[in-house]
């Protein structure tokens, strides 16, 4: 489908300005480096047993269920690029509409999960090859946390739709609002009442339904109008057709993705329990860098987006420029932070001396993350503002072939080591595809 044509009432757009993407984009990140820190957290204050089997257990039970979850990741993607697209050709409508799709895509697919909760645990564990106990713990982790399944997925349709109209300071008070009652609720429920794993799995079920709540109070003024319940508009085929074929790309993507991130976790535990707690932890350091160069890369979404929705050539390259510039900065300052301050951090993280000592071991590849992941990550923005899933997609199963192939040869003779090169290299080669691509996006613009 052609996007409609700009209304002659819409207001010319602001330039792109390095004002206008650090508004956008420090709000994002500072609200998304919220989310390891709640991470890191739940490892901080389940690493105060000194034991590496509870830290294990809440690592595998998060990464299970985040992967699960984030598989709907395309709800967040694919709804900012609509929406940005939308707003920035003035169909305030339809910008309207994309929110009920959101919302009702996201209660559907929780109710999914939930009601089939049972095999889809059973296939995490057939592949984890984590011990008893902590496959144990980590059962009773899940076994809470997955009945705020349609809440979480909600909450990315909401963060996407309010980042595709420059809303970041919504969606930072957003997940300000989650993250510290799930924090302050660890601490109660964990170190207060002593309900060790599935405190935090209570932590985080109670805290993503208060957010659900929280994003539709943010979302109110688009209750006000009636074009949220156009259900003609709303079941629009051709439409739907769009955002099921972009949300699909976005989806395989996704899957793909979570492939990378769930096998480096649970591989790990071939190397031992300490060995598995040593990556968990070093884990909610990539998370940090990942989360924080996300608000570049999400201020690339929204103008990226809106410039193609115009179809401004001009306005795009610009928006591309200034966010990776920006993203620059920030990859090189995480680097020096995790290379000066990551044994500190590690000791705050874990009371067990093996498992410091081996998170150390593997400190400087995650030093180095940061740097490893620019391109992809920023990349990612700019495809998602353009909607071009279908190269997204693409360029993604390559980088995972890469990625297991690399494991397959790497992990045997070096370890753990092999582990993280694998993930380094599975970094670089999404970057060099995505950046092979960039041409066609802005011909796609034209």
């Amino acid at each position: 489908m052609q996007p409609a044509a700009p209304s002659a009432e819409t207001p010319p757009p602001p330039p792109i300005t390095h004002a206008r993407v650090l508004k956008i984009a420090v709000p994002i990140m500072l609200s998304m480096v919220s989310v390891p820190i709640l991470g890191a957290v739940d490892t901080g204050v389940v690493g105060q047993i000194p034991a590496p089997e509870p830290i294990a257990a809440v690592g595998v039970g998060a990464v299970i269920l985040s992967a699960i979850y984030w598989i709907f990741g395309f709800l967040r993607m694919g709804t900012t690029g609509l929406t940005s697209q939308a707003a920035g050709r003035g169909d305030s409508a339809e910008v309207a509409a994309l929110l009920t799709r959101a919302l009702m895509i996201a209660f559907a697919g929780g109710a999914a999960i939930v009601a089939l909760q049972i095999p889809i645990f059973w296939a995490a564990f057939e592949a984890s090859p984590a011990s008893a106990e902590v496959e144990a713990l980590a059962r009773d982790y899940m076994a809470v946390r997955v009945w705020s399944a349609p809440a979480a997925i909600a909450v990315f349709g909401i963060n996407g739709w309010l980042i595709a109209q420059e809303r970041s300071r919504s969606v930072l008070a957003l997940l300000l609002w989650m993250n510290g009652v799930n924090i302050a609720l660890d601490f109660l429920f964990v170190l207060g009442f002593g309900w060790g794993v599935q405190g935090v799995a209570v932590a985080t079920f109670i805290a993503e339904w208060s957010g659900l709540a929280m994003g539709l109070f943010l979302c109110r003024a688009a209750f006000r109008v009636p074009d949220w319940k156009n259900w003609p508009l709303v079941f629009d085929r051709i439409r739907l057709k769009r955002m099921a074929v972009v949300n699909t790309d976005i989806l395989i993507r996704s899957l793909l993705l979570q492939a990378i991130m769930v096998t480096f976790l649970l591989w790990g535990g071939h190397f031992g329990d300490e060995t598995l707690a040593a990556n968990q932890v070093l884990l909610q350091f990539s998370h940090i860098t990942g989360y924080a160069m996300d608000g570049f890369a999400f201020a690339a979404e929204a103008l990226v987006g809106q410039a193609f929705g115009r179809g401004d050539v001009a306005s795009l390259r610009r928006g591309a420029l200034l966010t990776s510039f920006w993203g620059l900065i920030a990859s090189v300052l995480f680097a020096l932070a995790f290379w000066l301050l990551g044994p500190t951090l590690i000791d705050l993280m874990a009371k067990d001396e093996g498992v410091r000592e081996a998170a150390r071991t593997y400190l400087p590849w995650m030093a180095l993350m940061p740097l490893f992941m620019l391109a992809a990550v920023m990349l990612d923005g700019l495809f998602i503002g353009a909607t071009r899933s279908g190269d997204m997609r693409n360029m993604m199963a390559v980088s995972a072939a890469i990625y297991f192939v690399a494991v397959f040869v790497l992990s045997p003779s070096l370890g753990n080591h092999g582990l993280w090169a694998a993930l380094a290299i599975s970094y670089i080669a999404r970057g060099i595809t995505l950046g092979l691509r960039y041409p066609a996006l802005e011909r796609a613009a034209a």
